[in-house]
C-alpha cells in the first residue's frame, strides 16, 4: 500500500495497516510530515502555523493524547479563549485545548517514528490498478485535501476523483509575529468575530509555554484569496490588525506569512472516510468536523478497513 500524504491523517492510517503486518510506503511531498499541523522554526523556536491546539473527545483518540502526554511531547494548554466583538473582550469557556511544547508536527512526527516514510517525494498520478506513477500496489491513500487528490487521479478513476471534487475548502493565511518584548495583556487565544482579516490569534509563547514573545494569527478566508499569489505582501496588514486588536504599543520584530490554500472543509465528505472498489481511499478531516481529532479518526477508520479488505 501507497499512503500519500505524511499528516495526521496518513500516518493514523498507515499506524494501522503496519500493526496487521500489511507492507505500507507513505510519500510526502513537504521535507518534513506533519501536514495542517506544521510548525516552522525561527531561530531555533518553533511556532504552530497550522492548526492551533487539538481537542480530545474519542476514547481512542485520548489514548494517543495520553500517549504523547507520557513522551513529554504534549500537555493540556486551556480551557478557556477569549472572544472579542462587537461588545470588546470576554472570556469564553470551552473544551481543553491540547499544545505541544515541541509544535504540533512533533505529535505526528512520533506516530510516524517507526513507519517507512519518505520526504521530499513529489507524486505525480495515480492510475488504475492501482498504482501510484507507474508503481504497482495493492490500495492507494490520498491522505490530502480532495482539490489536491482529484489534481493526481486518472480520469478513469471516476468514483475517487467525484468523491475528491465534492469536497469544498477555504484558505487561510497565519501570520507569526515576533516582538522584542511581550507587550500585550494577558490571554491564551482569542476567537475573533465579525473582523475583516483576523479569526484567530493565539499567544504561542504561552501555548509553547516558554513566554517567548511570539504571537500566531489566522485570517479570514475573504483576506486570504486576496494574497495567495504572493502572502508575504500581507504581512504588514496583518501585523496592522493584531496591534490594533491589542493594542500593542510596539511593533513587531519579524513577520513571517503561510499561505493555507486549503485550509478548512466547508463541505464535507459523508462518513468518516472515502474507499471505493479501484482500491483508492481517501480520508483527512474533511471527513468530519474540522478537527485534529477527526483527520486522526478518519485515516485510523481507513486503515482498518484497508485491513478487513486485504487480510
Amino acid at each position: 500500500m501507497v499512503v500519500v500524504g505524511a499528516g495526521i491523517a496518513g500516518v493514523a492510517c498507515a499506524v494501522e495497516l503496519a500493526r496487521a503486518g500489511l507492507p505500507v510506503r507513505i510519500r510526502e511531498r513537504a521535507h518534513v510530515p506533519g501536514g495542517r499541523m506544521a510548525s516552522k522554526r525561527f531561530d531555533g523556536r518553533p511556532a504552530d502555523l497550522g492548526a492551533a491546539y487539538f481537542t480530545v473527545s474519542d476514547p481512542d483518540f485520548a489514548a494517543v493524547a495520553e500517549s504523547w502526554r507520557a513522551a513529554g511531547l504534549a500537555r493540556e494548554w486551556t480551557d478557556t479563549f477569549v472572544a472579542y466583538d462587537r461588545d470588546g473582550r470576554r472570556a469564553v469557556p470551552g473544551p481543553m485545548r491540547w499544545a505541544a511544547p515541541r509544535g504540533l508536527r512533533s505529535l505526528v512526527e512520533h506516530l510516524a517514528r517507526d513507519l517507512p516514510v519518505t520526504v521530499d517525494r513529489l507524486v505525480l498520478g495515480v492510475d488504475p490498478g492501482p498504482s501510484v506513477d507507474g508503481d504497482p500496489c495493492e490500495a492507494v491513500v490520498l491522505a490530502m485535501p480532495g482539490p489536491q487528490a482529484a489534481l493526481l487521479l486518472a480520469p478513469a478513476l471516476a468514483a475517487a476523483t467525484v468523491a475528491a471534487q465534492s469536497q469544498r475548502w477555504s484558505p487561510s493565511l497565519a501570520g507569526v509575529l515576533r516582538f522584542p518584548s511581550r507587550c500585550w495583556e494577558d490571554f491564551r487565544g482569542a476567537f475573533v468575530n465579525d473582523h475583516p482579516l483576523l479569526t484567530v490569534v493565539c499567544d504561542d509563547g504561552d501555548r509553547r509555554g516558554d513566554g517567548a514573545p511570539v504571537l500566531v494569527a489566522h485570517t479570514t478566508p475573504e483576506f486570504a484569496a486576496g494574497h495567495l499569489a504572493q502572502p508575504t505582501g500581507a504581512g504588514p496588514a496583518i501585523e496592522e490588525a493584531v496591534r490594533d486588536l491589542l493594542a500593542l504599543p510596539e511593533p513587531a520584530e519579524h513577520v513571517h506569512v503561510h499561505r493555507w490554500t486549503y485550509a478548512k472543509p466547508t463541505v464535507a465528505g459523508s462518513g468518516t472516510f472515502h474507499l471505493d472498489a479501484d482500491g483508492i481511499g481517501l480520508a483527512g478531516d474533511a471527513y468530519g468536523t474540522p478537527r485534529v481529532q477527526s483527520a486522526w479518526r478518519s485515516g485510523r477508520d481507513l486503515g482498518r478497513s484497508l485491513v478487513d479488505r486485504l487480510r
